[in-house]
Formats: structure tokens, sequence, C-alpha cells
């Protein structure tokens, strides 16, 4: 089997870095999916303070990131950068399972997995 990554382009490990030294009881970064939007998933990125039972780890440079079991699917591959935006800065989500983005750009579908439906029932929404 494939193993899973996730990845953080210098950018976005600059700026997580930041958030990290700022929290002193930050442990990394958890990284997911919700049900959302008008096309059904999408990214979250925040800083964590615990991990949760079913969060599988990545490291990248001593950075830990968590993806919970549900998104893991979903979320696998992709790549998190910051881009500038109007007056600030916000991560981007490279990811290569979504197929299609709504017409803003906020939520995302998936090729077809059945095993998504049931994981579906699980997660929250926003």
């Amino acid at each position: 089997m494939e193993s899973m990554t996730i990845r953080l382009t210098p950018a976005a490990f600059a700026r997580t870095r930041k958030f990290l030294e700022r929290d002193p009881d930050a442990i990394g970064l958890r990284f997911g999916v919700t049900k959302s939007g008008c096309s059904g998933w999408k990214h979250f990125a925040d800083i964590t303070n615990e991990t949760k039972a079913g969060d599988t780890e990545f490291q990248q440079d001593g950075i830990r990131i968590f993806v919970d079991d549900v998104s893991l699917p979903i979320v696998d591959g992709t790549e998190i950068d910051i881009v500038m935006h109007r007056l600030g800065e916000q991560f981007v989500f490279r990811n290569p399972q979504a197929k299609e983005e709504c017409g803003c750009g906020e939520s995302f579908t998936t090729q077809d997995m059945p095993e998504l439906t049931t994981l579906s029932r699980e997660l929250p929404t926003l």
C-alpha cells in the first residue's frame, strides 16, 4: 500500500512555525475537512494542543501535522501553502482528491469514493 502524505510548502512551514511558537501549549497543526459549502467538503487547518483517537501524524522538519481518520482519505497528497490574499495571508490547499470546486472556491467535491458516503455522516457541518 502506498503511504499517505501531507506536505507544507516553505511559506506554509514558516508561517505554521510562527503560529506554534506563539502558543506554548501547541503541539502541531490539525488539518482535515468538514462538510460545508455548496460542493460538500471544506478544508480546515488550525493549531492544536491535543491529539485525538484515530489521528494520523505526519512530521515535516519538526512540525507535527495531525489528520483525523475520517479526513485522511479525502486529503491524502495535499500540499498546504500560504498565499497573499487582499490584505493578508491565507492557507491554500492543493488537494489531488478534489475534483471540482464551487464557484467561490470555498468547498470542493471528490471523485466517487464509496467509503466517503459512510464517513461523511461522522463529520460535523460548519
